[in-house]
């Protein structure tokens, strides 16, 4: 409907009125609604009020739904604490938790609010005409009262336990974002270059015997003597540390057979024993893997980028935006003619920003004690 009237038009009275400014109804012990509006449903011009039963049946189920809240919050700190990942099996043990109560918490809080709205608060017609986007005082002052006055009907001074489940469900929701935000802290990610720049290939078991190549997925050892094909490829990580996704990111390990007179210069012999060559996986680029191999050009190809590499060449860059070489492993045969690394990648595995950032550490730190 349209007139020439600018005012909201307003329902019956529907609660007693207060100045703004001044102590409210409910700290001075007075009730914030009328005899008539707590007792049951009343005959008021544009406003259906909830009759008692309903509302507590709402006010008993949305308390509920908080509580639920509340503990579901609680289950997902506990759980981020709880759950700590390392591996494949560890990483969805703690997504399933993480999510999980995650999404009760969630869908508990909503539910809550929906039920409170629906079962508790009052139904209201409201016709409100179109006038100029700024109001007057007196409208704003209505506005003002008004909010008041919702306050006050949706019950959260009225009943202290809808009022009380809701804060203490949003509590643990509050703090979940200052939990997660630990994984931020720069204590963990400090020493990060270093720890890109070397793998556990340089390190000794802890029987002090030097490193096995084993087989990604299945973890068994290779031995040189089984390994006879020329054009053979397997994709290899460091024994111990089969299921260790912060490890594997940066050790894993394309393992190719040639022949004597395929290697070129730019291969170091004494680190391909029977001509078995180890050459990181992880692309020099971005960090995918470089996975996909073909046998009658030797090339190796990272399926990201294209970048592409000759592995009878030292992995030479031959195609591509990659910038350097594969690194390629020291590797030999020990004692019982298994295939062992000798010492580390030569040079950082992996995209160049890692060495770079690296060397940017160092000379930070080279300052800072200078």
């Amino acid at each position: 409907m349209t007139d020439n009237n600018h005012d909201i038009e307003q329902p019956g009275e529907r609660v007693p009125k207060r100045v703004i400014g001044t102590p409210s109804h409910a700290a001075t012990g007075t009730p914030l609604l009328g005899a008539e509006e707590r007792t049951g449903p009343a005959e008021v011009p544009g406003v259906d009020l909830q009759d008692e039963a309903t509302a507590k049946k709402g006010e008993r189920i949305a308390a509920f739904c908080f509580l639920l809240t509340f503990l579901a919050g609680i289950a997902f700190i506990v759980s981020y604490v709880a759950f700590q990942v390392g591996d494949l099996d560890s990483a969805a043990t703690s997504n399933l938790a993480l999510g999980s109560s995650l999404t009760v918490a969630l869908l508990a809080l909503a539910s809550g609010i929906v039920v409170w709205v629906r079962m508790v608060m009052p139904k209201y017609k409201l016709v409100q005409e179109r006038h100029e986007m700024a109001s007057d005082g007196e409208t704003r002052a209505y506005v003002g009262e008004t909010f008041l006055q919702g306050a006050a009907e949706s019950g959260i001074t009225k009943r202290p336990l809808l009022r009380r489940t809701l804060l203490a469900a949003a509590a643990p929701l509050g703090l979940a974002p200052l939990v997660l935000l630990k994984d931020l802290g720069p204590h963990e990610y400090a020493d990060f270059p270093k720890k890109l720049r070397h793998t556990v290939w340089g390190e000794k078991t802890k029987e002090g015997k030097q490193r096995r190549l084993v087989v990604e997925g299945t973890g068994a050892p290779i031995r040189a003597a089984d390994f006879n094909s020329p054009g053979g490829i397997l994709s290899v990580v460091p024994e111990g540390y089969e299921h260790d996704l912060n490890e594997l990111a940066k050790s894993t390990l394309i393992l190719i057979k040639f022949r004597p007179e395929e290697l070129k210069s730019g291969t170091n012999r004494n680190w391909a024993p029977d001509g078995i060559v180890a050459y990181s996986k992880i692309c020099t680029h971005v960090g995918c893997p470089a996975a996909l191999y073909e046998q009658t050009t030797h090339h190796i190809l990272c399926p990201c980028h294209q970048s592409t590499f000759d592995a009878a060449d030292g992995a030479k860059v031959v195609f591509g935006p990659a910038a350097r070489p594969l690194p390629q492993l020291p590797i030999a045969v020990d004692g019982e003619g298994y295939l062992v690394a000798t010492a580390d990648f030569p040079v950082p595995p992996g995209p160049s920003f890692w060495e770079r950032g690296d060397a940017e550490a160092e000379a930070r730190e080279k300052g800072g004690q200078s």
